[in-house]
């Protein structure tokens, strides 16, 4: 099922020029995961802090954009640049999740948010990168199957994000909306587990 994720080696090729001058600075893959995730925990601070103020909330988009590229960087770095290893493996997968509820989890501290829907939704997100991340464990391939990855969920809550924003009124629309992430994050779990199933079943050659 496409995701946004199907976009990511054209957003890796434009990436590619500045993760050839890091390698060359010396900066490690892990440096890079930690940045990404002292980011999202500074935005999602000052998102906590401030949940009436239009700027934590119009300015997460570029948050997750800037997160999303270093997410890419690290992985480039670790797999073009010999710089993989098992400590950054653990590392990229569980500062994923930290970051996402660290992110995301304040946006229910909005007024006219439906919090434990929101909640939900996170948890549910994490318990799909947790499922995706089992197949490695396994001896299959790690699952990104949508139809709502990590991508996806990033571009709804920007998007969510913005609208709070800019001053839409809650009300009805954001439960609605929410309620409809959580079903495709249900669905991106039973997608991914399935997958792998599959794939352990699977005759060897």
């Amino acid at each position: 099922m496409a995701t946004i994720y199907d976009l990511k080696p054209r957003f890796q090729a434009l990436l590619r020029p500045l993760v050839r001058a890091l390698a060359r600075l010396g900066v490690t893959a892990n440096a890079v995961t930690l940045a990404a995730l002292f980011l999202s925990v500074a935005h999602g601070t000052w998102l906590a802090i401030l949940p009436a103020s239009k700027w934590p909330l119009l300015l997460l988009p570029v948050t997750l954009l800037v997160r999303m590229a270093l997410n890419a960087i690290d992985g480039m770095l670790a797999r073009e640049h010999g710089l993989a290893s098992v400590r950054g493996a653990v590392l990229n997968e569980v500062s994923d999740v930290v970051a996402d509820a660290a992110l995301y989890l304040p946006l229910a501290f909005v007024a006219g948010v439906n919090a434990p829907l929101l909640v939900l939704v996170v948890a549910v997100g994490i318990i799909g990168e947790m499922t995706g991340a089992l197949g490695p464990g396994l001896g299959t391939p790690r699952r990104y199957d949508g139809p709502f990855g990590k991508s996806d969920r990033a571009f709804a809550f920007g998007l969510l994000a913005v609208l709070l924003g800019a001053g839409l009124d809650p009300k009805i629309w954001t439960t609605v909306y929410l309620a409809v992430m959580l079903g495709l994050s249900i669905l991106t779990v039973s997608n991914r587990a399935n997958a792998i199933i599959a794939d352990v079943r699977a005759p060897r050659p």
